[in-house]
């Protein structure tokens, strides 16, 4: 098994689960948050999807799917075209509230071109730097395992609270 096998394995993972995550939920049930401060799974799925379509299309080069897959529209939030979750408030995680449909087909447009630039990537790829603004410089390895940890960890918030909305 090659690195890019490795990546592309653990990415799967997420794939296999975001459509079951979202399977019969209506968007009362995708915004439901267990405490006000607490993420929902239309935010936990929205933000993963946005991390990693920003990121794969900085790297391999392309447009991010968000805007001009016509997604930013379709979803219709209340930020601009730019945000992708990090540092949101609580307020602003509530504001997110989207039909399973929308966070499944928005992933499943951003999945291929994530796992076709995973799919590239050899050894020598992943020792070169991406972010020298960092001691030790982060290099692309390093942040493709911390945008598929990233996104492992959400989709596991997310069937978490699908376990407790099923259970309510």
């Amino acid at each position: 098994m090659d690195v890019g096998e490795v990546y592309l394995e653990a990415l799967g993972r997420v794939t296999e689960q975001v459509p079951q995550i979202v399977d019969g939920l209506g968007i009362d049930d995708l915004a439901w948050r267990p405490d006000p401060g607490a993420n929902s799974i239309a935010w936990l799925l929205w933000h993963l999807t946005r991390v990693a379509d920003e990121y794969s299309a900085v790297y391999a080069g392309t447009e991010a799917r968000w805007v001009a897959g016509g997604w930013y529209d379709r979803f219709g939030l209340p930020f601009g075209p730019e945000a992708h979750g990090y540092g949101q408030t609580a307020e602003e995680v509530a504001q997110v509230r989207v039909a399973g449909d929308l966070l499944a087909g928005y992933y499943a447009e951003v999945e291929p071109v994530l796992t076709g630039y995973l799919g590239t990537l050899g050894p020598a790829a992943l020792d070169e730097v991406v972010d020298a603004d960092y001691d030790p410089p982060v290099t692309l390895g390093v942040r493709m395992v911390s945008i598929v940890d990233d996104m492992v960890q959400h989709v596991a918030q997310a069937a978490y609270l699908r376990g407790i909305l099923d259970r309510r």
